[in-house]
């Protein structure tokens, strides 16, 4: 007898050989007949309006069919902006009007027979503007600024007590400036839309993390029924944020292919990526910790600004993260947005804890050299287990942060270092080691599934969740097969699709925690109806078995050393197949959240928000080398260890955590969007001089599992990490700079300009 696939166990991937021989089709990959093909001509002046469109020579083009401008395409209905509870990634909708409120909004939608012929009529598309001064970035001239809470119904400023008195009466005070840039998303698969038409129903192929937000979402703007759109993203070649939400090219290819009778394809370019996307907000931080000589905290207080645009609030607000995350004595926020002429920002992996712990954690090390004492322990000292606010003493379902630190502090050698800065050294490089905390919010969504089995052992799920890179297909498949009594490749899943039932937004770290919850409900409920059969039954080695006693393993039904096939029970109950449909509600959310999935809304209960806090919890060490003389920066080895419930695979959760940790260190020492103030346009909008790290970038990151037990957060035990890695080790990055250099860095990235002082 097969043993059946366990969840817990490092399986390869199932769609593993098709992405690498080219078996997976992307959204623009999907062939349909007699396709047409789209260009975007996009704004060329940051804030203004449109005066004129000249178009005669774009329409010389041979094979040119048709050109979408707000002249002719301004039918498309305004919808919600997707912090208000719609699906819309910016309220800015392109062809709407003449005016222009960033650089590189659509102005015109190009079609033709061919790409080429669709790209070098947009080129030929001539824009007179009415120019104005735009504002580039927080700072500038002519930027607004607006607290969260003022714009906001959701969001509150956490504090408590009374942080400014406990700061000024603290013995050791840190008070600090940090920020971050802004970082867009470049993922390989480039931005990209397909749509086509048949009897009045309109099917959609694009990169989505939400298909039915976008499914619904399409349906608003085009004023037409949801049920008669369908949209379809099996594969997405990375996302981290920038496909979560409805975009603003997907209605006018839609409405381009009404019009020409026939379907459309539009795939952008990499610089306009830029700017009909989103990205993470550039932030500011005033962080201030007191505390008292044996390192007690004694107060914090954090205000941070964040961009956005002219027209909308976006913004991620992580004090709500940080402000639970040591044994404050007393808590003051404040988070505001600055609004300047820039497109929308949006999600990006761990959105609200990136910048927010990255100022936090940076400020923990600077008090504790402050205080002559090792940042482990200063964390130890305030470790705590539950909300530090005395008037809201919720508990954390499961915290193991000092379990991480400890484990990831034995393997880096930690023992080893040498506290005082530039007292490490290898010939010419400066040796420095820092470390941070990492952390991310459990959270879980609704979610419907459906189970099918057949008697000859063979399973099929499906779930309109998605595949952006991690390994849904694979975890999914997983938690279906260990119910089920089956290997792995008896599994069949399907994702991506609105023709199938609703899933959760791939967002939030929760699609593995809410998609199996579903799917463990929908098998235990096949399981119980086989049981119930063969138990039940008048004939047959089960027969008159307890149902308590019974399981499936291999394509049986077993009760210890006896056994019957499954076609037995199939028999008994004169069926050929079983299919189950069901709906997992987690507990904290309305009682109408399913009726919402299926409307596009997006819900996630646990993290910081419920009765009890739910996160995930790591440690980051890593060793910086400063060259003496130049000041070039590596980072030879990296070690995190994380806690984070039960890893469904810990080949494909491996992968997850040690992805983050290289973006993490991109994002300390290369990645920056730079911005021509004067003009308010990225510079750098290509994938030539946008730095990343490449593999001389990164030698050694090791990934320790701690083990960790928690049955509060979901049926399975399952805690996000598809965002835990990269939380922190900018600030692990940044410390052991100061460790090496003895110049603290508080601006990232850190570049060696930035540490000729020091050298």
């Amino acid at each position: 007898m097969d043993a059946p696939a366990k969840s817990g166990q490092p399986l390869p991937r199932l769609d593993a050989r098709l992405k690498v021989t080219g078996g997976a089709r992307y959204p623009s990959d999907v062939a349909v007949a007699n396709p047409a093909y789209a260009c975007l001509a996009t704004s060329a002046v940051a804030r203004g309006s449109i005066r004129a469109i000249r178009l005669d020579e774009a329409r010389a083009v041979p094979g040119l069919l048709d050109i979408l401008t707000y002249q002719n395409a301004n039918e498309i209905k305004p919808i919600n902006f997707f912090s208000k509870g719609g699906q819309a990634a910016s309220s800015i909708m392109p062809l709407s009007a003449p005016k222009i409120w960033h650089d590189g909004q659509i102005v015109a939608l190009v079609v033709a027979e061919t790409f080429e012929a669709a790209s070098e009529a947009a080129q030929k598309i001539a824009v007179d503007y009415d120019e104005e001064p735009p504002t580039a970035t927080i700072g500038s001239p002519g930027a607004t600024v607006n607290a969260v809470a003022d714009v906001s119904e959701e969001h509150k400023d956490p504090g408590f007590g009374d942080a400014d008195a406990a700061f000024a009466a603290a013995p050791v005070k840190i008070d600090a400036e940090y920020s971050t840039p802004t970082q867009h998303h470049n993922p390989m698969e480039l931005f990209t839309t397909t749509c086509l038409w048949s009897d009045g129903k309109l099917v959609v192929h694009e990169p989505s993390q939400y298909v039915y937000g976008m499914k619904n979402g399409v349906a608003a703007q085009l004023g037409m029924d949801p049920g008669d759109v369908r949209v379809v993203s099996a594969y997405i070649g990375g996302a981290f944020g920038s496909k979560g939400s409805l975009t603003s090219r997907t209605a006018i290819v839609a409405l381009a292919a009404k019009r020409l009778g026939r379907p459309v394809k539009l795939v952008s370019t990499r610089d306009q990526g830029f700017t009909i996307a989103t990205y993470r907000a550039e932030t500011r931080h005033n962080v201030k910790l007191g505390a008292d000589r044996n390192g007690k905290l004694l107060a914090y207080s954090h205000e941070a600004f964040e961009l956005t645009s002219r027209p909308d609030d976006y913004n991620v607000a992580g004090t709500t993260t940080t402000a639970v995350m040591y044994n404050y004595g007393a808590v003051a926020t404040r988070v505001n947005v600055v609004h300047a002429d820039r497109n929308t920002p949006g999600f990006m992996r761990s959105p609200p804890e990136v910048p927010y712990m990255y100022a936090l954690e940076s400020a923990m090390d600077e008090l504790a050299y402050a205080l002559q004492m090792d940042p482990v322990e200063l964390r130890r000292i305030n470790d705590t287990a539950k909300d530090p606010n005395p008037g809201n003493p919720r508990p954390y379902t499961s915290r193991s942060l000092m379990r991480c630190f400890d484990q990831a502090a034995a393997a880096f050698g930690w023992e080893k270092r040498s506290p005082a800065p530039r007292s490490m050294r290898d010939g010419d490089w400066l040796i420095g080691w820092g470390c941070a905390t990492a952390c991310y919010p459990t959270q879980i969504a609704p979610a419907a599934a459906r189970v099918s089995l057949t008697p000859d052992g063979w399973a099929r799920v499906q779930i309109a969740a998605h595949e952006i890179g991690t390994g849904a297909y694979t975890v999914i498949g997983q938690a279906a097969a260990e119910r089920l009594g089956l290997e792995l490749d008896r599994v069949k899943v399907e994702l991506g699709d609105t023709a199938l039932p609703p899933g959760p937004i791939a967002g939030g770290s929760n699609t593995t925690a809410s998609a199996t919850a579903a799917i463990v409900k929908a098998c235990d409920a096949i399981r119980e109806k086989l049981f119930r059969a063969a138990a039940g039954s008048n004939q047959g080695a089960l027969a008159g078995k307890p149902i308590a006693d019974l399981d499936l393993a291999g394509g049986r039904i077993v009760a210890g050393d006896v056994s019957e096939p499954l076609t037995a029970a199939f028999k008994y109950m004169g069926q050929a197949a079983i299919e189950e449909y069901v709906e997992s509600v987690p507990h904290g959310l309305a009682a109408d959240a399913m009726e919402k999935l299926y409307r596009g809304r997006v819900a996630l209960a646990g993290g910081p928000k419920g009765e009890k806090l739910m996160f995930a919890f790591g440690a980051e060490f890593v060793e910086a080398r400063v060259h003496a003389r130049t000041g070039e920066i590596r980072v030879p080895r990296a070690v995190g260890a994380f806690a984070a419930g039960h890893i469904m695979n810990p080949r494909t959760a491996h992968s997850q955590l040690m992805g983050g940790m290289i973006w993490g260190i991109s994002a300390a020492l290369h990645e920056a969007t730079e911005i021509d103030e004067r003009s308010a346009r990225y510079v750098n909008d290509n994938l030539a001089d946008y730095l990343i790290p490449v593999n001389a970038d990164i030698q050694t990151v090791d990934v320790i599992f701690v083990s960790e037990t928690d049955r509060e957060i979901n049926p399975l035990g399952v805690k996000g990490l598809g965002e835990l890695g990269n939380v922190g080790t900018n600030a692990a990055v940044a410390n052991a700079v100061f460790h090496a250099t003895g110049l603290r860095v508080r601006d990232l990235p850190i570049r060696l300009e930035k540490l000729l002082p020091s050298v």
